[in-house]
């Protein structure tokens, strides 16, 4: 699958979406992926990770929108020079959509700024349609 990237304030964001067969179910529309996200700390500040902002799409409509502190349960500490990742999962209702969001860091001094997420596509092809 192909990767993603957007970088902001020298914070940058790659993601790598994939189908999950086993956990989709075309025949009842339900659709489901897992993103592997990598962030790389480019500035010369340490960083967190504060909160996450996600727009899902299904077929080019707006089906959900996710706020909250962190991701997976953690607010990391990003050094410079350093990255964190993890991998989330969403399920939509259509072969082909979409998601795109941003995340909220604080810099050491207590600034805080938005790093923007790319928009990624989710796109369920199986060899057993």
């Amino acid at each position: 699958m192909r990767s993603f990237t957007e970088t902001t304030a020298k914070i940058t964001v790659s993601v790598e979406p994939s189908p999950l067969e086993s956990e989709s179910k075309p025949e009842e529309g339900v659709y489901a992926f897992a993103y592997q996200i990598s962030i790389l700390n480019d500035s010369e500040d340490t960083v967190q990770l504060m909160e996450r902002h996600w727009v899902i799409e299904s077929a080019e409509k707006q089906v959900g929108e996710v706020t909250g502190a962190g991701v997976v349960g953690v607010q990391p500490v990003i050094e410079p020079g350093a990255g964190f990742e993890y991998t989330s999962s969403v399920v939509i209702q259509d072969p082909i959509g979409s998601m795109k969001g941003s995340y909220v860091f604080r810099r050491s001094n207590g600034g805080f700024f938005v790093v923007q997420v790319p928009r990624f596509k989710l796109v369920y092809l199986s060899l057993f349609h």
